[in-house]
């Protein structure tokens, strides 16, 4: 049987595909190392294309938005995957019981930076449950360690210091780009509510965190 997810997701396939640029694609693969293929539609031009699609799908269920994701993530076109994290980030309030299920699928799942920081902000922070996220923190699990970094990056006053520090903390020996990296930018987003933190913990552990990690931690602060 059709579902809503299913004609949704056919539409959006189809005004895609009309706004396929071979020659702009070519330049999004290669920005994007070749791990993904590409229609080659901007972001504004794809996001216009979303609106007219599911601008009126207004209420759909938990299970029709995990739908509508897994279904995108099954396609090939990278904008497909970027459909899927606009549109449960607009309703991710709506996404119900397995959300954080849904979440580490997609995060796992042809994994990247582009969607990997979207997901783990805009939906895993919101709904972040802690035995979950201390769970990804140590899952050996690239993708699923920079997001339990990173997920408190819209928390401001809220964000749990403690836990920020710790999972710093945790992965400040590795030497891989993608953790050094989020480690700064968690370390600097939160440097914008208590600045002498941040600086103090950087100059107690300067031995242990990254030149990388410490100097986008610091970036705004010196």
């Amino acid at each position: 049987m059709t579902t809503e997810a299913d004609r949704r997701l056919a539409a959006l396939v189809v005004v895609l595909e009309a706004r396929a640029d071979p020659q702009r694609a070519a330049t999004m693969v290669a920005y994007m190392k070749g791990h993904f293929a590409f229609l080659g539609i901007p972001s504004a031009e794809r996001r216009a294309a979303q609106k007219e699609v599911l601008g009126d799908w207004k209420a759909p269920s938990a299970e029709d938005l995990a739908a509508f994701a897994r279904g995108c993530w099954a396609r090939d076109e990278r904008e497909l995957q970027y459909a899927a994290c606009d549109t449960i980030v607009r309703h991710v309030n709506r996404l119900g019981p397995d959300a954080l299920g849904l979440a580490e699928d997609l995060i796992t799942t042809k994994p990247w930076w582009d969607t990997v920081d979207v997901l783990a902000s805009r939906v895993v922070g919101p709904l972040a449950e802690r035995p979950v996220i201390d769970r990804w923190l140590t899952s050996g699990d690239l993708w699923l360690e920079r997001t339990a970094i990173l997920h408190q990056l819209t928390y401001q006053e809220r964000t749990d210091a403690d836990f920020l520090f710790r999972a710093c903390l945790t992965h400040a020996p590795s030497t891989e780009f993608f953790l050094r990296k989020a480690i700064g930018w968690a370390l600097r987003q939160y440097a914008r509510v208590d600045p002498d933190a941040v600086r103090t913990f950087v100059a107690a552990h300067a031995d242990e965190l990254s030149g990388l990690s410490k100097r986008e931690a610091l970036k705004r602060l010196t």
